[in-house]
């Protein structure tokens, strides 16, 4: 195994939005708005569709109401159209699950769904809408695209996810091969399984993590994130989840892997969602070599050496049977 990472690929843009499961709709939308902070930019009965403040797109958070909790797709947008029809290429050469084009979502154009060998949709697009502030979500700066309205929390944008798989080494063939991207950091287990990844696919630090799932599920979440502006934003914010009754689950902190402060908490319906600063850190090297943290130096805890509490290791969503009973 090396840890020279490839050549980057600028076939994809950024992680554009993500799909989110709640079987308490009404809560969930709640705390989304007037607790986060982000903006209903659509709404119908079974959907919100939102965005934080700087989110340039219609929206980078679906909200639907489902039966029960977890992550619905995940979706990245193209650089070009001819970009997007070289993953598509790539994709369907590939021995990954092929689920085809679809136009029936608001916020962008058509889209190349596929999936990854855990259950995990992936969606790729290009043509995109961007956002139109409505009377009184105006900016006083142009180059802004929305005004900071400064409700809850408040994000700036839509930063990464985290996802469950019971074998990240494939989850990582699956992220190199069908969008590119480029490993930063990861975790090598004594047992010599990855026990997670970091990936890149632009000059970020990462837009999406893969940790190994403990609980047995199949295409599980285990969380969403925002970023913010500083770190005393997340002290802010911690403040108000106290007041507002909202399970923190661990942090404020500071992560040892890719440096980030951060904040967990558990939205009504139980998924986990964070705020995270990661300060002024970009990856810049193209020939970025991928830090690798061992089962030993990840047991010393957090940057500042808080332990990793347990239930980052066991609650995803779907929850499984255990998490129910408890």
């Amino acid at each position: 195994m090396t840890n020279q990472m490839t050549e980057p690929c600028h076939d994809i843009a950024h992680l554009a939005h993500v799909e989110i499961y709640t079987d308490k709709f009404e809560e969930s939308l709640n705390f989304f708005v007037n607790v986060y902070g982000l903006t209903v930019s659509a709404q119908d009965e079974k959907h919100a569709w939102l965005r934080a403040w700087d989110d340039y797109e219609f929206h980078t958070l679906k909200l639907t109401r489902h039966h029960t909790t977890g992550v619905g797709h995940i979706a990245y947008r193209a650089s070009s159209e001819a970009a997007l029809m070289r993953r598509v290429a790539v994709i369907e050469a590939s021995d990954y699950e092929i689920i085809g084009w679809v136009n029936d979502d608001q916020g962008h154009g058509r889209a190349f769904r596929f999936a990854d060998p855990f259950g995990h949709i992936f969606e790729i697009y290009y043509e995109t809408v961007r956002y139109q502030a409505e009377v009184g979500e105006s900016p006083s700066l142009k180059n802004l695209a929305q005004r900071y309205h400064g409700r809850g929390a408040c994000p700036r944008r839509l930063d990464h996810l985290n996802l469950l798989a019971a074998d990240v080494s494939e989850f990582k063939r699956f992220m190199e091969t069908c969008l590119g991207s480029r490993v930063t950091e990861m975790i090598q287990l004594d047992n010599g399984r990855i026990g997670g990844c970091w990936f890149t696919i632009n000059n970020k630090t990462y837009d999406l993590a893969c940790t190994e799932e403990h609980g047995g599920g199949r295409a599980r979440l285990h969380h969403v994130t925002y970023a913010t502006d500083t770190r005393e934003d997340i002290l802010r914010a911690a403040d108000i989840f106290l007041e507002n009754g909202v399970h923190i689950e661990t942090g404020p902190h500071k992560h040892a892997i890719q440096g980030t402060f951060f904040l967990y908490v558990w939205e009504p319906a139980g998924n986990r969602v964070e705020l995270a600063n990661s300060g002024a850190r970009l990856i810049l090297a193209p020939d970025w070599q991928t830090v690798v943290w061992t089962e030993t130096e990840r047991k010393k805890g957090q940057a500042w050496g808080l332990k990793t509490i347990e239930t980052f290791h066991t609650h995803g969503t779907p929850p499984m049977p255990k998490e129910m009973k408890e």
